[in-house]
């Protein structure tokens, strides 16, 4: 029996019809042989291939097929694994406050481009991280401040993310894959046909997944991008302004004594650098502490 629900198992993988065709086959055939013009109306040719090529359907004494083990396939049938994942449910779409914060993050993008829209902003902040400044040196304040925002990047991924249904989206490619693979290797063009069709739908699909990817997003953007604003008005502009305090240089390995505001990679200054450097290195450190996990299984 086990070797029959395997064989079940493989056919209903390949083709999600053939449960039909199977319980149609059972159906027809009862306690007796089925023919091929006894089903050739339910079933296509490449099915009633398969079935005679797997062994579920063995010659008969007489005219015609028998099943060669209908309790088996009677009880594969009945199991509930035995069913293609299904795509995952729309229902996981966002709500107008994630739409709402999306809108304002690419609004504060503005931010990098107009000082009108840096400076009030900035100068709110300053009225909490200012002391930060008079208490630590500027390398300990982009640390406190990575740490900050790798705490609450966390929170909100671990939060507004559906592992479920990302690992749904994920395992339903995954078997896809499996099954045009073998399929191709069996030759079977029929099945691959049908697979193609499935695999495309499938992607279409994707939208889903990428949609839950983003949606913590736009929320940390909106808490992120006034903490760089802030982080740029203190030691200055890329254009060249001023900032707002006095920051002491920094030795940095192979590249001698710099200022923050020093171009490291291409553009990307140096306090930049350090900034993300500290950054991960946090959030590691606070989704194992916290034993959070930001990636479905």
């Amino acid at each position: 029996m086990a070797r029959t629900a395997s064989k079940v198992q493989d056919l209903v993988s390949e083709d999600a019809e053939m449960e039909a065709a199977l319980e149609h086959v059972l159906e027809t055939a009862g306690e007796g042989s089925v023919a091929w013009g006894d089903v050739s109306e339910e079933l296509t040719s490449g099915q009633w291939g398969r079935l005679i090529e797997t062994g579920v359907l063995v010659d008969s004494d007489g005219e015609g097929f028998d099943v060669a083990d209908p309790e088996g396939v009677r009880s594969a049938l009945s199991d509930d694994d035995l069913e293609l994942p299904d795509a995952p449910d729309e229902d996981s779409s966002w709500t107008k406050w994630d739409k709402m914060a999306a809108v304002v993050s690419i609004a504060l993008f503005a931010g990098y481009t107009f000082s009108e829209v840096r400076d009030p902003l900035a100068g709110t902040l300053d009225i909490a991280f200012g002391p930060l400044m008079e208490l630590l040196p500027f390398f300990a304040v982009v640390m406190v401040l990575a740490l900050f925002t790798g705490l609450y990047s966390t929170l909100l991924q671990a939060n507004l993310m559906d592992m479920e249904v990302m690992g749904a989206y994920q395992d339903r490619m995954k078997e896809i894959q499996q099954r045009r693979k073998e399929a191709k290797e069996r030759g079977d063009d029929e099945a691959l046909d049908r697979i193609q069709d499935e695999q495309m739908e499938a992607m279409a699909d994707n939208l889903g997944m990428f949609k839950e990817q983003f949606r913590p997003m736009v929320w940390i953007m909106v808490l992120t991008i006034p903490v760089f604003l802030w982080m740029y008005w203190a030691i200055g502009f890329r254009s060249g302004g001023e900032g707002v305090y006095e920051t002491s240089k920094i030795v940095v390995p192979f590249v001698g004594k710099r200022k923050w505001t020093f171009d490291l990679l291409g553009p990307i200054q140096l306090w930049i650098v350090w900034y993300f450097l500290c950054s991960m290195a946090f959030t590691q450190v606070i989704r194992k502490s916290l034993n959070i996990q930001t990636t479905p299984t």
